[in-house]
């Protein structure tokens, strides 16, 4: 049995007005930058590490809203082998915490809750921190009495710190060169702790022999020794007495010259010639070494490391990174890890991700409620989502579609209408390859409050689906004309007939020319007149098989409408090509965006 840091609440505390997380063994937060990643971090390390890192920056300030006092509580639950809560500590638990921390919440089980408080005094310039051990641990918010939690009673004053729960704070700056110079990096205070048993004597002989065989073989430092014994001629020493070491004399000192090589085929390379991705991957394996020894050294007794790492993903490739993240899954305890990686968010299990984004009621925490979702919808969420569309974790907002002409297109147009790129502006647009696919990206999105929107073809068909997805969502009838972020095309258009029918013949025929020649679209739908476009069922049974007869549809051309569809067949034949070919001949021409495009845009502008 071990133990977990299940609830982190954190109020006043940088921007983070008040905000709870649930924790997992392993926890990967996502969103933005400046959504609150790095503060949550070093609010567990204030609370867990035993460092304090405070400054007058750190409290909570917005406009006239000022904070005056951090709170941090974290609240730690006894689990079994499969990290599942249990009832109780185990002995060697239960004897560390002490019956004087140990309290039960409201369905009889064990926790710890720890609290931390720090105010900044004027009077003396200083800022004091205290830690409680709460009575209780309450509600977030109790609506009968509208307290918050940070406003309860702190309890009884209780220190909490203990050797069996070390906290690691891992940023993002890591580099093992800097390890190596620094004796309290993790690397440095275990070459300080380096056990060379019971033959010092002997490896000290053989070091020496090492060093005298070194100058006797070198003209260049034997000179430099005959020329130090000068300093007989000013000091009462004997003339024997200069010695050169070109390695370390005493063993103690021998990781003094400590040095990393990675050999690549026949040359070895020192980590300085070595990229920063390298070097950052090296540090935190060293960390992995460290937490190693200290576990085996633990044995039996209790010990559960607690390990925060700010963005495991800097200077590595794609494949690096979900290879770390692999490795950092191995270290014994409780992991905490930030990223702007899509590879380490699809690396992790959709329970382990929680998502920080900005509201008007401040910071606060999206997650993916996994209990909801059946085997088979979490592996479809995965496999289409996830897997395929890891940047929708770092999204402002979202447009789902269907097709490949609109993710080419609408990216131009929201350049187009925002005079800033769709990157610029965090706003994604993802095509779900089918109108049957877009529940699980909605689902992801929406557990991880992600704003979202659609633009849907209008076939009667593909709306039927879509009312089919938003019922499934909300549980109810939907009315899609009364929903703000769903939007579609008109006159049971799908995109490539909408241009055509909004009046943009002209802006197409401009795009073929570009993409094909002139002439091209012409001489295309001529050829093509009276060609089959497919066949259909008929009620005629053949004679000899007794099946339906089936017959050609001939593909008719003729007239302004006939032009249409011609038009319209060889745009869907080259869709990825033409999209972004049309969009731009839009945008160059006097006309404005498409008008169901433009109101999706400013529904979009709203939430951002």
């Amino acid at each position: 049995m071990s133990i977990l840091v299940k609830t982190v609440r954190i109020a006043g505390f940088r921007g983070l007005k008040n905000i709870e997380v649930d924790l997992e063994p392993v926890t990967v937060l996502t969103g933005m930058n400046n959504c609150g990643k790095t503060s949550f971090l070093k609010a567990l390390q204030i609370a867990l590490g035993g460092r304090q890192f405070i400054s007058q920056d750190d409290f909570y300030i917005s406009g006239n809203d000022i904070i005056d006092t951090i709170t941090i509580d974290v609240k730690i639950i006894a689990v079994d082998d499969e990290f599942e809560q249990t009832d109780t500590f185990d002995e060697a638990w239960e004897t560390l915490f002490t019956e004087n921390r140990i309290k039960t919440d409201s369905d009889e089980n064990s926790i710890i809750p720890i609290r931390t408080i720090i105010t900044f005094d004027s009077l003396t310039n200083t800022f004091k921190s205290k830690r409680y051990i709460l009575p209780s641990w309450v509600s977030i918010l109790n609506i009968t009495e509208n307290i918050h939690w940070h406003e309860t009673e702190n309890g009884r004053e209780n220190t909490f710190f203990f050797d069996e729960i070390p906290f690691f704070y891992v940023d993002a700056q890591r580099d093992i060169i800097e390890d190596i110079k620094i004796k309290t990096s993790y690397l440095g205070r275990m070459l300080s702790k380096i056990d060379y048993g019971d033959d010092i004597e002997q490896l000290e002989k053989q070091i020496k022999l090492l060093n005298e065989k070194a100058v006797q073989s070198s003209p260049v430092l034997q000179k430099i020794k005959d020329a130090l014994k000068q300093l007989d001629t000013a000091m009462s020493t004997p003339e024997d007495n200069v010695e050169i070491t070109p390695f370390t004399k005493k063993l103690r000192d021998l990781h003094k010259g400590f040095s990393i090589y990675y050999n690549d085929q026949d040359d070895s390379f020192s980590m300085e010639y070595h990229g920063m991705g390298t070097r950052s991957w090296s540090s935190l394996l060293t960390l992995k070494a460290f937490i190693n020894i200290l576990s085996e050294n633990a044995a039996e007794n209790a010990f559960f490391p607690i390990l925060a790492v700010e963005e495991p993903e800097a200077h590595l490739h794609p494949n690096a990174q979900k290879k770390l993240y692999t490795q950092i899954n191995e270290i014994a305890g409780q992991k905490i890890i930030s990223t702007h990686s899509p590879y380490i968010a699809a690396s992790a299990k959709l329970e382990e991700i929680r998502n920080l984004y900005k509201s008007e009621t401040g910071i606060n925490i999206g997650r993916i409620d996994t209990a909801t979702l059946l085997p088979e919808e979490q592996r479809k969420i995965n496999r289409q989502v996830v897997n395929t569309r890891g940047e929708l974790f770092f999204s402002k907002a979202i447009v789902f579609f269907e097709g490949e002409t609109e993710e080419q297109a609408l990216p131009i147009f929201a350049e187009k209408y925002f005079g800033k790129t769709a990157t610029e502006m965090a706003i994604d647009f993802i095509g779900v390859g089918g109108h049957g696919n877009y529940l699980p990206f909605i689902r992801v999105v929406e557990g991880l409050h992600i704003p979202w929107f659609i633009l849907s073809d209008g076939e009667q068909k593909v709306v039927k689906s879509v009312k089919k997805t938003l019922k499934t969502l909300r549980g109810r009838e939907v009315i899609i004309e009364n929903e703000n972020n769903v939007f579609v095309l008109d006159h049971g258009c799908d995109f490539e007939k909408h241009l055509i029918e909004a009046g943009y013949l002209d802006e197409i025929k401009t795009a073929f020319e570009e993409l094909r020649g002139v002439d091209y679209l012409e001489n295309q739908i001529l050829s093509n007149q009276g060609r089959s476009s497919g066949r259909i069922k008929t009620e005629e049974i053949c004679d000899k098989c007794e099946q339906n007869i089936y017959e050609d549809i001939l593909r008719d051309y003729d007239g302004d409408e006939g032009f249409k569809r011609g038009v319209y067949d060889c745009m869907t034949a080259q869709k990825t090509k033409f999209g972004p070919v049309v969009a731009q001949a839009i945008i160059d021409s006097d006309k404005d965006i498409p008008a169901i495009i433009k109101t999706l845009f400013e529904e979009v502008r709203k939430v951002l």
